[in-house]
């Protein structure tokens, strides 16, 4: 797994990006899910979710575990693939992430990007902080690789919670 904190190396380039990026995010998803997949069936049993959640780092309270393994039990059959996997877990590593550095701090960093105040980043403002934060003055097909790698609904611009999201990744 990465270790990444605000500043990572691009292995394709000498630019440093100033967060990890989602895909790294489901990767390392898909990794910790494989790895407790022991029939590789495509499932995880409701026994081994909580001990894949703590490899990946979140600490589930116990009565969040006995909430999380009823939901597997009642809903899934007992069992649960990949998706609900990363849809149990997005949210809980975003809200841990928003925990260790604060919402006020987050909100704070995200303002620095969002020059213009509406809520989203886009690919002007993304570029002026790469060159403004970074000292980094990014070619046009690298700006756009990092905005697709980083915009998870696809719909050309960073909000805070594909903001918040790319912090997460450990």
């Amino acid at each position: 797994m990465s270790a990444c904190g605000f500043i990572c190396p691009r292995p394709t380039s000498n630019v440093h990006v100033l967060f990890a990026t989602p895909m790294t995010f489901l990767t390392e998803l898909h990794e910790a899910f494989k790895e407790f997949d022991y029939d590789q069936d495509g499932y995880l049993n409701y026994k081994d979710v909580a001990e894949c959640m703590r490899t990946m780092g979140y600490m589930p309270t116990e009565m969040e575990l006995l909430e999380i393994v009823q939901q597997i039990k009642m809903r899934m059959g007992g069992l649960m693939d990949f998706e609900d996997f990363t849809e149990l877990m997005g949210p809980r590593m975003m809200g841990e992430t928003a925990d260790m550095l604060g919402l006020k701090e987050l909100q704070s960093a995200f303002v620095q990007f969002d020059v213009d105040g509406d809520g989203i980043i886009n690919q002007d403002e993304l570029k002026e902080a790469m060159k403004t934060l970074l000292g980094e003055k990014l070619k046009k097909g690298e700006l756009e690789e990092i905005l697709k790698e980083l915009d998870i609904n696809a719909d050309g611009s960073i909000d805070f919670e594909e903001f918040v999201m790319m912090l997460s990744i450990r």
